[in-house]
């Protein structure tokens, strides 16, 4: 892509609407292939830029969901036992036993199983989604630090793997916790802050071009609203989509406050938010 306008235009293409500083941030990680780090609150739209992304590219999305615990072997590669236990057997019962050679088989490529950083490697062109890595530990990281700075890898039976062309990589945080100052610096940054607004109402339009104008700006401006108060957890644009999916899908042109409570469970995930909705959503709706 020639410069962040362009960017731009082929997200839009693909229903995501992004602002100059993130159009900027994406143009700059495909042109100097460097990993881009997204960090917000939940539903901000870390994922679905990777998403996005991979579409505007026409390149197939790998992505890896990070979790306590994970290590390498989950989001590099394995060996698939049962398979080469059966390639085991195979070879006795046909009474041929070579030691070395039986060896070299069993750690052939094709008993190999490719996670997803392996698969992103071997991938040209892709994107490499890696999401929620402030779920890891920081095992993982310095290890991921490790293979994003060369893009490769060495399996030891079968010697280095390297990408031809680095994959277009996205790493999202919900900022659970600080990631290390190492990783971030290998990458290029960018906030997910909630959008204005306008903003909002274009997103919640674009991606549910079905919904009524007056039900998508009365659950934008509720939206905005609910973020203001002293939440729990203060919803995202991914839950304001899916309080506007909800009321659509029950018929609703508007919202009032009967239906509007009925569906809260589609925006506010903790019964403390939701008992304190339920205070603030009939003044909001008279203003909304």
């Amino acid at each position: 892509m020639n410069g962040p306008e362009e960017v731009r235009a082929r997200l839009e293409e693909t229903g995501y609407l992004v602002d100059d500083g993130l159009a900027v941030a994406c143009f700059l990680a495909l042109r100097l292939h460097r990993p881009l780090f997204c960090e917000g609150d939940a539903g901000v739209g870390k994922t679905a830029l990777a998403a996005a992304l991979a579409e505007a590219l026409g390149a197939p999305l790998i992505r890896l969901q990070c979790h306590e615990g994970i290590d390498a072997s989950q989001a590099l590669y394995d060996w698939d036992f049962p398979r080469q236990l059966l390639h085991l057997r195979a070879v006795e019962a046909a009474g041929t036993v070579d030691a070395d050679r039986l060896e070299s088989e069993l750690y052939d490529r094709r008993f190999l199983i490719a996670r997803p950083l392996l698969r992103a490697l071997e991938t040209c062109p892709s994107v490499l989604l890696i999401d929620e890595i402030d779920r890891a530990d920081d095992e993982f990281e310095a290890f991921l630090l490790e293979l994003l700075s060369e893009f490769s890898v060495t399996v030891p039976e079968l010697g280095t793997v390297r990408a031809q062309v680095p994959p277009v990589v996205v790493l999202t945080s919900n900022r659970t916790r600080e990631v290390h100052d190492a990783l971030k610096r290998r990458c290029l940054y960018h906030w997910f802050d909630h959008p204005d607004f306008a903003r909002e109402l274009a997103i919640v339009r674009r991606r549910l071009p079905g919904v009524s104008e007056k039900l998508a700006e009365q659950v934008t401006s509720l939206v905005q609203t609910l973020r203001s108060a002293d939440l729990l957890k203060p919803p995202g644009v991914a839950e304001t989509i899916d309080w506007a999916e909800a009321l659509d899908a029950l018929g609703a042109r508007e919202v009032d406050a009967e239906l509007g409570l009925a569906t809260l469970g589609s925006v506010l995930k903790y019964r403390e938010d939701a008992e304190r909705a339920r205070g603030l959503l009939p003044a909001a709706l008279r203003g909304a």
